[in-house]
């Protein structure tokens, strides 16, 4: 076996650099820059040396950012990598007691946000540095590189993304170099990267999405990054020809929408070898839609612990196969159990579990979790699957209570912990019910203390302290909430009654 000191530095920036000096790497259209794999390796070496040097960053050390997409993200990465430090990226969509709970977890040494997130910043009262982001790049920018050893080695932990918890506080997922590789490989190998290809990255990089569905894959392979700020239909469209996009990414919500706009019959898609949908099963008809126009569709699963990329399915099994994410990647074990952790036969539901080299160390500063979550090496995911006779994998039901809004996982846990705090609330439970705009939303079941309350009332507390994915469309008051015998919270009734009542929009 390898020990970590004695593997080779996986530089890929710099690898290219020499290979493809003058290949795009990034082109930033928001911001109007194309950087080329030369100067990318560059601008990583200098801020390198400006983190080190005027901002003491060292391995081991955390850089929190709070940004919304922006090349100079992709920059600060690397160079983060290149020290052995910890990139931790901040969800702007957090209120700002949300960002001071990660902000006391990760304990990161600097702080940099975008001017326009500085009032929540000052909101979270974090006592470590800050800056805004154009003054950390200016001031970089007069810096006198100094040279830097790559401190990047394979198993260094690289990020921490913090995923939603189904207890109500969100986990630190520790992603390391060794799970971006392999995701890398195990992607490339799946849909057939090269360095010909190009991407548009518009998922924010405090999702996993936007970072390795397809953002490290392709740099990986010295192919070219379109980088946005956030998701236009109309301009995707219009990207996706002008660019020559080959792989385009999205969510059943995006594709739809994309689908929707007035130009798409008369844009040229034709570049597109195939679109990669995740996040939740993308409906037969709309897969049918963008057939029709000549993009195949290549459903998949994965998750912010493992991969991302797990399972893809075939392109011409779209139809034949609908609700199925296919296989598993390559690299990648699997096995479905039951509650003993004993492996069911084909065609009966169980738990997913997964093993492999792109499965996270665990959660930071958490290791209940990380415990509960891994065992001998395998990931217990916590999603009921089948596998049929042909070996294609079905997604049966999602985590525990979980639902997705416009691909954002909401847990309804945390959302009940703060409207239990609201002085007259007794009781609550909350779900996820359809909805035509996000594919789902919550509709919470509130049992009042003393008297009146209003839904405008409860949405306006949400508000102050949820982001707003988070908070519920729909209040419904009830005497008293289903119970069990031992005075657990049937949900499941209260699905039933969901189910008969489908009319929420």
């Amino acid at each position: 076996m390898v020990r970590t000191e004695e593997f080779l530095e996986v530089d890929w920036i710099k690898r290219w650099a020499q290979y493809a000096t003058e290949s795009v790497a990034i082109e930033s259209v928001d911001q109007n820059v194309t950087i080329t794999y030369f100067e990318l390796h560059q601008k990583v070496g200098v801020t390198a040396s400006c983190l080190q040097h005027e901002y003491g960053i060292e391995a081991g050390d955390r850089v929190a950012v709070l940004s919304m997409n922006r090349y100079e993200y992709i920059v600060l990465f690397f160079a983060l990598q290149k020290l052995g430090a910890i990139l931790l990226p901040l969800n702007y969509r957090l209120a700002a007691p949300e960002l001071a709970y990660q902000l006391e977890d990760a304990t990161p040494s600097l702080l940099i946000h975008e001017e326009e997130y500085e009032a929540t910043v000052k909101k979270t009262e974090f006592v470590g540095q800050i800056i805004q982001f154009d003054a950390f790049i200016n001031g970089c920018d007069k810096h006198e590189p100094k040279a830097v050893t790559f401190a990047g080695h394979f198993e260094y932990t690289c990020k921490i993304l913090y995923t939603s918890g189904t207890t109500g506080r969100p986990k630190g997922a520790i992603i390391t170099n060794k799970m971006l590789f392999w995701n890398s490989i195990n992607t490339g190998l799946r849909l057939n990267l090269t360095q010909q290809d190009v991407i548009l990255t518009f998922a924010p990089f405090f999702h996993t999405g936007g970072w390795n569905v397809l953002t490290t894959p392709i740099l990986h392979r010295g192919g070219k990054v379109v980088l946005l700020k956030k998701f236009e239909p109309d301009q995707v469209l219009e990207l996706c020809a002008k660019y020559k996009v080959s792989v385009l990414f999205g969510v059943p919500t995006m594709m739809a929408m994309l689908a929707d706009e007035a130009s798409f019959e008369n844009t040229d898609l034709s570049s597109i070898r195939y679109a990669i949908v995740g996040g939740e099963p993308m409906p037969i008809p709309l897969i049918e839609k963008w057939h029709h126009k000549g993009v195949p569709v290549r459903q998949g699963y994965g998750l912010t612990e493992f991969g991302p990329n797990v399972f893809s399915l075939n392109e011409e099994d779209a139809i034949r196969k609908k609700g199925s994410v296919g296989f598993a990647n390559f690299y990648i074990d699997t096995k479905i159990v039951n509650d003993d952790g004993k492996e069911v036969q084909i065609g009966e539901v169980g738990e997913l579990w997964l093993k492999g080299p792109v499965c996270t160390e665990g959660y930071w500063n958490n290791p209940n979790a990380t415990q509960e979550t891994i065992e001998q090496g395998w990931l217990k995911t916590g999603d009921l699957v089948r596998k049929d006779e042909e070996g294609y994998f079905f997604i049966v039901d999602r985590k525990k209570d979980m639902f997705i809004s416009g691909a954002e996982n909401v847990y309804p846990a945390e959302i009940e912990q703060l409207l239990v705090k609201h002085k007259n609330v007794k009781e609550v439970a909350v779900i996820g019910v359809p909805d035509d705009t996000w594919g789902e939303v919550g509709m919470a079941f509130v049992v009042t203390e003393f008297g009146e309350l209003t839904s405008d009332e409860l949405s306006s507390y949400c508000k102050e302290h949820l982001a707003k994915f988070k908070v519920p469309k729909h209040f419904v008051f009830m005497v008293e909430l289903p119970k069990s015998d031992t005075g657990k919270i049937q949900k499941k009734t209260l699905k039933e009654y969901i189910n008969q009542n489908k009319s929420f929009n």
